[in-house]
């Protein structure tokens, strides 16, 4: 699933290629995707494009033309993508059940919105204020805002129940990490997944709250000038726990060990964050019940 840094980078990319361009054809290829009919799409065509930008994991493609602003507001949810065409088809977009979700035609080039895998679940709006989108207007804190302070994580962390990664992929709390950037940010922080968020110290909130930071803005520094094809492969490169299950940890040389969920799963070193205990794997202890 593209997080905070693949969609940050992906914003940038669309702003270099595609600011002042002129909207010359939007194309819904997926019905499901579509989220809203006032204003229609169509209103987006003969617009320019102002520029690109991000809210949480939302990308926001701003337009300037006569009247109010219309956004065209894009989620990418765990299989969507940007495809970026330097000329776009001559074809027209048709519905169907192949992964194209959406086509762009600019006056020079375009992109498609594709989704990969039979979850269908990315979305598409076209508004004239991306707040009016319901999961933007309950995004919470920017972590790599000014606002996102260790004071601001220790409040969240102790206002809200759970474990330190699910107050961590809440995106009522923290905007724009996900499953990866998350297990990364544990991992870095030296924090158990299970450990509940409203018992973390001080020093282990400053801690996270460093560890975050720090993992976002490294990614996006290494994501940054990348072609969209090329980020998805970048993220996997930089990961030290997330998705390297039965591999060598990077930091001690542990094992990374993973715990499965019904639809997902989460990975951790057990040396850098349990004490060496590995953690139950819920999914298997549920076969065995």
């Amino acid at each position: 699933m593209p997080e905070l840094p693949e969609v940050e980078a992906l914003a940038r990319f669309l702003t270099d290629r595609a600011a002042g361009r002129v909207l010359e054809r939007v194309e819904v290829a997926a019905l499901a995707a579509l989220k809203t009919f006032d204003p229609p799409v169509e209103s987006l065509v003969g617009r320019r494009v102002e520029g690109c930008g991000r809210r949480g994991k939302y990308l926001c493609v701003g337009t300037t033309g006569p009247g109010e602003p219309v956004w065209l507001v894009v989620h990418l949810a765990r299989g969507g993508w940007v495809r970026w065409r330097d000329e776009a088809p001559a074809a027209r977009a048709k519905p169907g059940k192949g992964p194209l979700a959406l086509r762009v035609g600019l006056s020079e080039g375009g992109f498609d919105l594709t989704e990969a895998g039979t979850e269908k679940r990315l979305g598409v709006w076209v508004v004239h204020d991306p707040a009016r989108v319901e999961g933007v207007a309950r995004l919470g804190v920017d972590p790599l805002s000014a606002a996102f302070t260790v004071d601001a994580l220790a409040t969240l962390l102790a206002e809200r129940p759970g474990t330190v990664k699910n107050v961590l992929v809440d995106q009522s709390a923290i905007a724009g990490i996900g499953n990866a950037y998350s297990d990364e940010a544990l991992h870095a922080a030296r924090l158990s997944p299970f450990k509940p968020a409203g018992r973390l110290g001080g020093e282990d909130v400053a801690r996270l709250h460093d560890a975050v930071v720090a993992v976002l803005t490294d990614a996006v520094e290494r994501s940054l000038g990348l072609p969209a094809k090329g980020l998805k492969a970048e993220k996997r490169s930089g990961l030290a726990v997330h998705g390297r299950a039965g591999l060598p940890c990077p930091v001690c040389g542990d094992t990374v060990r993973e715990v499965s969920f019904a639809t997902k799963s989460l990975q951790y070193c057990p040396t850098c964050q349990t004490g060496g205990k590995p953690l139950a794997d819920r999914r298997l202890s549920r076969l065995l019940k």
